[in-house]
Parts: structure tokens; sequence; C-alpha cells
């Protein structure tokens, strides 16, 4: 291997070539002992299905997955129902899956299909490519497992195993390598059989060449793996260190009025990671400002209204991907003013079981849940607030 130089294929090809009859002779079979039962496996070949799961799968547990699968499978069973249906019912649909961009270009997909496409899938992958959301990886999936087409899939399970089997030193993390991984995973992939190879190599990372405590014994390319000859698996795959994830401190407004209806707002639908979903409004606090000065703030900023801002609900912790977040929801009643949508799409008021019509991010879910979990069930405005 030259590790100063991850641009060059990091083996021979007398080991390429071992390589690869053991992906047809060993690795292979051991998939089809050993691979899990999921729903998106009773059709393996159809497009649609595969397509979905793919989306679904990416940055997101298997176990997560299958319930979401099954649902927005039954929902949206082709790509015309899928193409059809109003966005608010898809995001719904995804509500709590997370990077609702995949939902909203599953959409933008489904619509392209059938307005060019006869509402399929298209075979050729630089058709597939140009639809919205499919980038190299679920164009390689589409193609492979569906369409029988010689095309590797690199994510982060076949990086993995591809890192250790031929202890490799690029940093993943890097064009380059990625580069360098995706041709070795062209070079082993079997023109026979691309389906079932690509996806024993990420159920070989998925279940035994795991990230922590790999278990090599059981592993059926073991003999050929240079990181478990060396005893030191997890060093692989190498990656640059973690920058510090950022942490933001939020405000949101839990706005009563005097028929116990709460105020949420929408998101513009083509703006930011969360565009089209519903929230509790607010934002982020700023330097010198109490909780209540930065809601008020926020919501005169974004639709001009004067708030009293009431009791602390609840504070929820979560996580993004390259954010955190402490969000602070307070009670609050409008003092003045009538909402207008100056940084958001529209507002609705609603009572909290009609909520579960209206898509959230899991943030405003949280709040959602702490609001059902007070006395009797919901907030009551005179509980918080005068009645004057």
């Amino acid at each position: 291997m030259q590790s100063g130089n991850t641009n060059a294929m990091p083996t021979d090809r007398r080991r390429l070539s071992a390589l690869r009859d053991a992906v047809v002779r060993q690795l292979i079979p051991w998939f089809q002992a050993n691979a899990r039962v999921l729903p998106w496996r009773e059709t393996p070949r159809d497009p649609y299905h595969v397509w979905i799961s793919e989306v679904m799968l990416q940055q997101t547990r298997v176990e997560t997955v299958v319930d979401y699968y099954q649902r927005f499978m039954a929902r949206f069973p082709t790509v015309a129902a899928l193409a059809a249906a109003p966005q608010q019912v898809v995001l719904k649909a995804w509500e709590g899956l997370g990077y609702y961009s995949r939902a909203r270009n599953l959409q933008a997909a489904a619509r392209a299909m059938v307005a060019q496409h006869g509402g399929r899938l298209p075979a050729a992958p630089a058709v597939l490519a140009a639809l919205p959301g499919l980038g190299p990886y679920t164009t390689a999936a589409i193609a492979s497992f569906a369409f029988g087409l010689p095309l590797a899939v690199l994510d982060g399970n076949v990086m993995r195993v591809l890192s250790r089997l031929v202890a490799f030193t690029g940093d993943i993390a890097t064009g380059p390598a990625r580069r360098t991984l995706q041709a070795l995973a062209d070079a082993l992939l079997p023109a026979t059989a691309p389906g079932p190879a690509n996806e024993a190599w990420m159920e070989l990372g998925a279940l035994v060449c795991t990230p922590r405590a790999p278990r090599c014994t059981a592993c059926p390319l073991r003999p050929l793996c240079r990181a478990a000859q060396a005893g030191n698996p997890e060093t692989y795959p190498v990656r640059s260190r973690k920058m510090d994830i950022p942490h933001k401190v939020v405000g949101a407004a839990v706005i009563l009025n005097r028929h116990n209806e709460i105020m949420i707002a929408q998101r513009h639908p083509e703006k930011g990671m969360l565009a089209g979903l519903w929230e509790f409004p607010g934002g982020k606090l700023q330097p010198g400002e109490t909780m209540e000065q930065c809601i008020a703030r926020e919501l005169y900023e974004e639709m001009r209204l004067r708030l009293e801002v009431g009791p602390r609900l609840t504070i929820v912790e979560h996580a993004y991907t390259h954010f955190t977040i402490s969000l602070h929801a307070h009670f609050a009643r409008i003092l003045s003013g009538r909402p207008r949508h100056v940084d958001c799409a529209g507002h609705a008021w609603v009572h909290l079981p009609d909520m579960d019509t209206y898509p959230f991010s899991g943030a405003d879910l949280k709040i959602i849940a702490a609001l059902r979990a007070l006395p009797g069930g919901q907030p009551r405005f005179r509980d918080y607030f005068s009645q004057q």
C-alpha cells in the first residue's frame, strides 16, 4: 500500500484478484446466510421500494427506518401516489425521521418521474443521477439493487470494511481518499452479481465489521484482512478529528388565546433545513438578553407581535447534524398586533389534539409532549394569564 498517496490503489493486482475471488466465494454466500430480514428486502428488485428505503437509510439507523418505511409505503404505494400528495402530508409521514430535505427531494423526484419517465424510476444511471436528491451513493444503490447494473456503492459501512481490509491510511473525510476507496470498490465488484455484492459489503459493516469491537472471528474475509492480521482493526478508517459541535440557546413561544388555542407558525417551504414544517415560533438568544426578552424580540421581528411572556413550560435538549440546541419554551399571550408573516410562511390557531395533523420537527414534538403532560392534558389560558 502507498500510504503517502491516497489516489493510488491501496493493493496490488495479485491481491485484488484474491479479494475479488473472496467476494464471490466467501462474502456473498455469507450474506445469503446471514442477511437480516427487512421489509424492503421482501421486494428486492422493485425500484420504487429500493429508492425509498435507501433514502430513508441515509444517516439513519435501520431499527428506526423499519416502521417509517412500512407506514410510508402504505400511505404512498407508488411513485404517482407520492407525486400527487400534498407536501404537508409527505412531511407529516416523515415527521421525526429528520433530514427533511430528503422528504422534499423524494416528492420532487417523484413528480419529475411522473412528468418525464411515465411514473417509473429510470434505469440509466445518468438519468437517475439527474433527479432531485439522488447523489452517487443512491444512484449506485438503485442501479445495482433494482436494475442489476455494475455500480459499486460506497457508504460509511463499506468505507470502514474496505479501509480495514487493506489497512488504508488515507483520511476518509477527504475527497482523494474517498475516490481511492471508490476505485477499490469498483475493482472488487463482480459484474455477475453487483447487487448481492453491494448488499454484502454493507451488511458485513453493519453486523460484523462494526465501528467498535468488530467481530473479526465471524468475518468471512478475515484471512485477507490486513487490519485483523495486525490486530488493530479499530485503527481504521482514518478520519480527521471532528470539530467541536456548536451549541445554541433558543427561545420558543407557546402563545395561548382565551379559547385555549395555541398559535403555531409555518417555516418557509423552500427555506432552510426544516422548510415547510410547523413550529412554536422563536429564535436564538442574543448576548445580554433574558429568555423572556429573546422570545418577545423574536416574535416582533418574525410576526410583528408584542407579547407578554409568561412562565416556562419546558427546556428541550435536541441534537442536529452540525449543532445542538437548548430550546426554552415559554407560555405567552399577545398584547398587541395581528400576526404578520414577516419571516414565516403562515400561522394557525389550533387546539392541542389538532396538532397531530401538522408536521413538526423533533424538537417541537418534545414541546407538544410537554404540553400533553400538563394536568388535564392541555394548557389553559387562565392558569398563566389574567382574563382582563
